[in-house]
């Protein structure tokens, strides 16, 4: 029986299957194509041999779902301790948005562009799709404290903003004018949504 480095072969296989997770969001964040992140280069940079990955992935799509699920908490978590953190509704609002713009600068955001760019993204709309929803949560709660008559839109419209905010970034733009000016668009939406 192979040596394992855990107080029991189940906390083994999770200390690996962790590992595996790590070594292909590294990868993805580095290169940002899915395409090009295979078994070989995932085993190898969790210093494992390439036939380990299936035991624990039977493809790829199940590998990046993985990804996607090992992200979507962080990301939340992100998001929701800077809203934490604000003190008024509007507050909250510009700090979702800022929260992601960190994101975007911090590299987060090229895991999840290589992975709706891969040749899986099909697979892992589902995933994609619940991670996004986990994100607009915490927004639409403060839009609702804030009094918007109809948050969910309103959220998607903000989202809007961010995500263009978030093509600005990944071409070049400066980060803290950028951030700046996307909070400064948030407040004044928010103005214009209150006062309707």
């Amino acid at each position: 029986m192979p040596k394992i480095s855990a107080a029991t072969v189940a906390d083994h296989r999770e200390q690996q299957r962790r590992a595996l997770v790590q070594a292909a969001r590294e990868l993805l964040g580095e290169g940002g194509d899915a395409d090009r992140v295979t078994f070989g280069a995932v085993a190898e940079r969790a210093g494992l041999a390439r036939n380990s990955v299936y035991r624990y992935f039977p493809d790829s799509a199940a590998l990046f779902a993985a990804v996607v699920a090992d992200a979507t908490p962080r990301w939340t978590a992100h998001i929701t301790a800077l809203m934490d953190a604000a003190e008024t509704p509007a507050d909250k609002i510009a700090a979702h948005a800022l929260a992601q713009l960190e994101l975007v600068r911090d590299g987060e955001h090229r895991i999840a562009r290589a992975l709706a760019a891969g040749r899986d993204r099909a697979a892992l709309r589902h995933d994609a799709a619940q991670a996004h929803r986990g994100i607009l949560e915490p927004l639409v709660r403060a839009l609702t404290e804030l009094g918007d008559d109809d948050p969910e839109q309103t959220a998607v419209l903000l989202q809007g903003l961010v995500n263009a905010a978030t093509l600005a970034l990944e071409s070049g733009a400066d980060y803290t004018a950028l951030s700046t000016r996307t909070q400064s668009l948030v407040r004044a939406s928010l103005a214009a949504v209150t006062a309707a």
